[in-house]
């Protein structure tokens, strides 16, 4: 069965799309105003929560990014984008698949609530300030991990770059990307050279433009 896959431009389900692209399946994608919860009822329909993404591959559907990456990974590409548990750095891997999201993205989407989401009267610019520290700081611990290899795990690219990746793309349309570290920087130079990336990046916007959805990417809408 075709996998469909319900995403809001530059939102966490880049992080499917983009494992889409890697693996050149075949899939439908749809695209939705940001936030659907928000802006298109009906998708409450399909994701009870009313979130991106939402990867429906025959009975199976999810509702978390790097769940669908470590699900697409797994399922379709077995030693490549995927780690298995018999390999030496299966731990590493499930911990930067999950790093990305929990670690990276969390302190994220509460400096675009505080400094950006809420109305003028309901923003809080130290919390936003504090967690955009907090997102740094951890994010400085990849250093010495980069500087010695080129991928977090496994010697390879895997679906925990994709992980780390977003929350490097969220961030830099935050303006924080000039404060990475200098091989967190060059590792984020590399992921977005890769054509499966660039791809990714391409076909959500003509997908938008083709379903009539608003052309701006979710991380920089203002009220």
């Amino acid at each position: 069965m075709t996998i469909t896959l319900y995403h809001c431009l530059s939102a966490r389900s880049f992080r499917p799309l983009w494992a889409l692209e890697e693996l050149g399946l075949r899939y439908e994608l749809k695209l939705l105003p940001f936030p659907p919860r928000a802006h298109h009822k009906p998708f409450f329909e399909q994701n009870p929560l009313g979130t991106v993404p939402l990867l429906v591959d025959g009975a199976t559907r999810i509702s978390e990014s790097a769940a669908s990456c470590q699900y697409l990974a797994a399922r379709h590409d077995p030693g490549g984008l995927d780690v298995s548990p018999g390999e030496p750095d299966y731990g590493a891997y499930l911990n930067y698949l999950h790093f990305g999201e929990a670690t990276l993205t969390f302190p994220q989407t509460l400096v675009l609530r505080y400094r950006f989401f809420e109305p003028p009267e309901r923003r809080q610019p130290q919390v936003a300030d504090d967690y955009a520290k907090w997102f740094l700081a951890r994010l400085r611990t990849l250093e010495p991990r980069l500087a010695e290899q080129e991928h977090l795990c496994a010697g390879r690219f895997s679906a925990a770059d994709i992980s780390v990746g977003y929350a490097l793309l969220l961030a830099q349309h935050l303006g924080m990307a000039e404060q990475f570290t200098p091989m967190v920087a060059a590792y984020w130079q590399r992921l977005q050279a890769r054509p499966a990336y660039q791809r990714a990046q391409a076909l959500q916007f003509e997908a938008a433009a083709a379903q009539g959805v608003p052309l701006i990417a979710a991380p920089d809408l203002r009220p």
